[in-house]
């Protein structure tokens, strides 16, 4: 079984191999929430990126592995899928935007 700051870690790089993100970019990535699921086998992490409102929720569970059929919310309509994205690095840009229109 491992802690809730290990799965918070598994989550970070899931979403960074997921996407192939440099180490520049995942020191942008953040820890919104985290919680261990009582009477389950996993945990909820929410993952996003430094100054804005999008993330990533995960379940991970206590072996370690990510659930690959993760959640991306964001208050962000298809239209505005570039809103905000000016001031982090492209790839990760690239890879909000293409959350946000649902092609992953």
């Amino acid at each position: 079984m491992i802690s809730l700051s290990e799965a918070e870690q598994k989550a970070v790089n899931f979403i960074v191999e997921e996407w192939e993100l440099s180490a520049q970019e995942k020191q942008l990535l953040m820890i919104e929430k985290s919680r261990k699921i009582e009477d389950k086998w996993w945990y909820i992490v929410e993952v996003t990126v430094n100054n804005l409102p999008d993330k990533w929720v995960m379940q991970v569970y206590d072996d370690g592995e990510c659930d690959p059929c993760y959640t991306f919310v964001s208050p962000f309509s298809e239209a505005q899928n570039s809103a905000s994205l000016d001031h982090i690095p492209q790839k990760l840009a690239l890879a909000i935007k293409e959350e946000r229109i649902g092609h992953i």
